[in-house]
C-alpha cells in the first residue's frame, strides 16, 4: 500500500473509476451548464472496529499485515441508494435527533461543531445519527449509566424491540436513552473524514465518517432490512475482492479503509483526531472520452 501520508495529503488530486450505473447521469451533468443539482441530506456513517482476533474470521488474509477489523454491510441489490455496495452502517440524520433532552456525556455538540465546521445544532444531530444508526443497524449502543460506563449486555429480546421501534420512526434515540437512564458517550466516536455525494448524483448525502471501539461485551449482528450480509472484515481482505470485482466498495468507503488498513491499532485510529475538509468528487472527461471521478484533495 502507498505511503497514506503522501497519496492522501491536501492539493493532491483523487481519482476513481466512475461505476456504470451512473454514467448516463454524469454524460446529462457535464453536457447541461444549467444543471440544479439536488439538496443533500445530512448524514453520519460509523466504522465499528476491532483489534483482529488470534483466530482468524472467513473475511480475512493470513498474510495481512493489517492490525484490525472492521464491521462492514453488504447492502440489498433492491436498495435505491448504493444498491449490492459494502459499506460501513450509518444513515440520514432524522428530524428527532435534534431533541435537546438527550442524555449526553463526553465532547459536547459546540466541540463537535468546532471539529466538524458546522452548527452546534447540525454538530448534535449527526453525532446523534452516528450513535443511533450504528444501534439501529448492527445492534451496537454507544451509550452507558454515566460518562465512565458502557452498557455491556443486550442479550435482553426487549432490546430488539427497540431497535425495531428506531427503524420504524416510532420512538427517538432520545426517548430510548432516558426511558433505559442512558447517556450517549460522544467520547467514544472519532471523526475521519467528511464527504458529499457529487453534484449529478439524484440521491445526495452531506456525510461525516466516524470511528467507534466495539464496547466490550457487546456483539454486533446484521438484523437490518437493508443488509444481506454483515460480518467483520479484514480491510485487506476486501480490497482484494474488489479488485476481483466481487465487491463494490465506492470512493468514500475505499478512502477510509485505507487509512484503517494503515492504522497501527484500533484504540489509536479511534483517538486519532482529525479535521479535514469536505470531499467532493466531481464527473471528468479524459482525454479518451472516457468519464472518471476526480477531485482536489482539501
Amino acid at each position: 500500500m502507498k505511503d497514506l501520508s503522501e497519496k492522501w495529503q491536501a492539493g493532491n488530486f483523487l481519482e476513481f473509476p466512475l461505476p456504470p450505473t451512473l454514467l448516463e447521469h454524469a454524460e446529462a451533468y457535464l453536457a447541461d451548464p444549467d444543471f440544479v443539482p439536488a439538496q443533500p441530506n445530512s448524514a453520519a456513517t460509523v466504522m465499528l472496529m476491532r483489534n483482529k482476533p488470534e483466530i482468524p474470521t472467513p473475511y480475512s488474509l493470513p498474510t495481512s499485515e493489517g492490525k484490525l477489523e472492521v464491521f462492514m454491510l453488504q447492502r440489498a441489490s433492491t436498495m435505491a441508494f448504493m444498491p449490492n455496495a459494502v459499506v460501513f452502517p450509518g444513515g440520514r440524520v432524522d428530524e428527532r435527533d435534534s431533541d435537546p433532552r438527550l442524555p449526553w456525556a463526553g465532547p459536547l455538540p459546540h466541540e463537535w461543531a468546532r471539529r466538524m465546521d458546522v452548527s452546534e445544532e447540525l454538530a448534535r444531530c449527526i453525532v446523534v445519527a452516528a450513535a443511533r444508526e450504528v444501534f439501529e443497524e448492527c445492534g451496537v449502543l454507544l451509550a452507558g449509566k454515566d460518562d465512565h460506563q458502557v452498557i455491556d449486555n443486550l442479550d435482553d429480546p426487549s432490546w430488539a424491540v427497540e431497535r425495531d421501534l428506531l427503524a420504524k420512526h416510532t420512538k427517538s434515540f432520545s426517548e430510548l436513552l432516558l426511558e433505559q437512564n442512558l447517556v450517549l458517550r460522544s467520547d467514544l466516536l472519532g471523526l475521519r473524514s467528511h464527504w458529499l455525494t457529487p453534484e449529478f448524483e439524484p440521491r445526495r448525502f452531506d456525510t461525516f465518517f466516524f470511528a467507534a471501539l466495539l464496547p466490550e461485551g457487546q456483539v454486533p449482528d446484521g438484523h437490518s432490512s437493508e443488509a444481506v450480509i454483515a460480518d467483520w472484515v479484514d480491510p485487506s481482505w476486501l480490497f482484494k475482492q474488489s479488485e476481483e470485482g466481487k465487491s463494490l466498495l465506492l470512493a468514500p468507503t475505499r478512502y477510509n479503509l485505507e487509512f484503517l488498513a494503515a492504522a497501527k491499532s484500533a484504540e489509536a485510529f479511534v483517538k486519532e483526531e482529525t479535521k479535514s475538509g469536505r470531499i467532493m468528487l466531481e464527473p471528468y472527461r479524459k482525454d479518451d472520452e472516457t468519464i472518471v471521478f476526480r477531485c482536489l484533495l482539501p
